[in-house]
């Protein structure tokens, strides 16, 4: 019985300790806070500065699109990045006049509704040039062929929003069962290796855009 009683008035007794001892770091970590406070004000430019890879802009750029493609998009409209950001990615697509090609095969796919429809994807947009790339004869097949158009158009979807920093060493999967390979910094990235990003983070009601300059190609 003495033994069992220690045992008990041990428990109370840490029971007791645990309060003050919890109290006891809390406080500990706010007068941290309050003494490293100028220290904590600046961190946040330091990591602007690792994720853009040592470049001198600041976080609130890289919240901007880039790319030397974004130029040609319309100040003021539909089309501007502002307008697209009103709109969900397949309607957003068709103000943009340089993805018009794209916004066809959506339309001849039956796509439309499900990009629309989509929550936090991540769309790598080929040009109207990109799809030019493709011989006309190989590219007509394609677009007259409603089950391959869907499997290359799916390839260029992602099921997540990725930020600028997520395309420098990564591998996502995309709608259409596989997976695309993203890497590059700062303003600069390519996708498989060949598509280059001509015009990066482009916000649309429910997805991210990166406009890309080739036809990605699934492996199947």
């Amino acid at each position: 019985m003495n033994t069992r009683i220690r045992r008990i008035a041990g428990l109370f007794a840490a029971a007791a300790v645990l309060p003050w001892a919890l109290t006891a770091c809390s406080n500990g970590s706010s007068d941290s806070g309050k003494s490293d406070s100028s220290d904590k004000a600046s961190a946040p430019a330091a990591k602007s500065s690792d994720d853009l890879g040592g470049s001198a802009a600041s976080s609130s750029s890289m919240d901007q699109p880039f790319g030397p493609a974004c130029s040609a998009v319309p100040r003021n409209g539909a089309g501007s990045f502002a307008g697209m950001a009103e709109d969900p990615v397949a309607t957003a697509a068709s103000h943009n006049p340089a993805l018009s090609t794209l916004v066809t095969a959506v339309k001849r796919a039956g796509l439309v509704d499900t990009l629309n429809n989509a929550q936090n994807i991540t769309v790598f947009a080929p040009t109207n040039d990109a799809f030019k790339k493709i011989p006309k004869a190989t590219l007509d097949k394609v677009l007259s062929d409603k089950a391959q158009l869907t499997e290359i158009l799916t390839y260029h979807v992602v099921g997540q929003k990725l930020a600028p920093g997520d395309l420098e060493n990564g591998s996502f999967g995309t709608l259409e069962k596989s997976k695309v390979v993203t890497s590059g910094s700062g303003e600069s990235y390519t996708v498989n290796d060949s598509a280059e990003v001509v015009c990066g983070n482009v916000r649309t009601a429910n997805a991210t855009v990166y406009i890309i300059d080739s036809v990605l190609m699934p492996k199947s």
